[in-house]
């Protein structure tokens, strides 16, 4: 791959990329985790200390309550239970009939102070969708750390026991990432379903292990992928690679087209990948927004146009990515 320009990507789609109508509200807590994963986009980790404040936690719990409209409430960080607002928040979208999701990396109950969350989650009904970059060990290690694999498992055998990938509102997902590349050897996540399958037959086979979906999530290049790929002088090119494989299938299911994604100061987003690039949300006349902006104007749809960048074309390479896996 010589030739490394990019077509930017707004010029590659036939319209503006709009808004439709929000239905999710996802929220990052904050920086603060017990891991830091070597693909995490949020560089969160345990030494990191930013987190969601009384004041904008109160704000937020206000949006929960006043928007009938918003049907999920997604919650992620860092490890979004280590950080402030996380219990008060659960118990405010629940309070509203609001599904709530939590990203959680699994090793989290097994820290001083956070074992009794999955029987938390189970009271509550909280929908887990916990990281599970491969089912064996070794990759698992690489990614996440010594020894998460193996307490990542316990984590999915006692989630198991609640009644979760059982009962039909104790949902379990789990989430699949492709390893980093250390070479012009690219590659997209596999074929969602087949890949599901063979999560499903190894977990159950070797852990008694069962879930309700996998979701396939490409890199993106952004976080700590972005610095790996820059050490690999391999940005440019992994770029290029996912605007070879540009779907525009998959531009209808984009998830920055129905949610609003919430730092932990109060800041309004597209996505995630925006925020953590620093690519705030805008009105038609360029206005930033915040939550205190949301409420004041009583609506959240103030947004026409989702901002986009180059990493966009990591959403709708082959078969799309979302948070909820692929999407066509």
């Amino acid at each position: 791959m010589l030739n490394t320009a990019i077509t930017p990507f707004k010029s590659k789609l036939n319209s503006p990329l709009t808004k439709k109508g929000i239905t999710v509200l996802q929220i990052n807590l904050g920086k603060r985790c017990n891991l830091a994963c070597t693909h995490c986009h949020v560089e969160a980790g345990p030494k990191r200390t930013e987190e969601l404040s009384p004041e904008i936690c109160q704000q937020l719990i206000e949006l929960i309550n006043r928007f009938p409209e918003i049907k999920i409430v997604d919650l992620t960080g860092g490890a979004p239970e280590m950080n402030y607002g996380f219990k008060p928040l659960v118990e405010a979208a629940r309070r509203m009939d609001k599904q709530v999701i939590v990203r959680s990396n699994l090793t989290i109950y097994f820290e001083d102070g956070f074992g009794d969350l999955p029987e938390y989650f189970t009271q509550h009904h909280v929908r887990v969708v916990a990281s599970l970059p491969c089912y064996l060990a070794d990759n698992v290690d690489k990614m996440r750390g010594n020894g998460v694999f193996d307490s990542s498992i316990q984590a999915l055998q006692w989630l198991n026991k609640l009644g979760y990938g059982k009962e039909s509102d104790l949902i379990l997902d789990l989430v699949y990432n492709p390893q980093l590349p250390i070479s012009q050897k690219f590659s997209l996540a596999p074929e969602q379903s087949n890949l599901e399958r063979n999560y499903k037959m190894f977990l159950q086979e070797h852990f008694s292990i069962i879930f309700n979906n996998l979701f396939t999530i490409t890199n993106l290049p952004v976080g700590r992928t972005k610095m790996h790929l820059e050490r690999k002088k391999l940005y440019a090119n992994y770029l290029q690679f996912l605007e070879l494989h540009f779907n525009s299938g998959t531009v209808e299911h984009l998830m920055c087209r129905d949610e609003l994604s919430i730092d932990y100061t109060g800041n309004v987003y597209d996505c995630d990948f925006n925020q953590m690039m620093n690519l705030p949300a805008r009105t038609n006349n360029g206005e930033t927004l915040t939550v205190a902006k949301l409420l004041e104007a009583g609506s959240l749809d103030l947004i026409n146009e989702v901002q986009t960048a180059a990493y966009c074309y990591g959403c709708t390479a082959g078969c799309g990515s979302s948070c909820g896996g692929a999407l066509v």
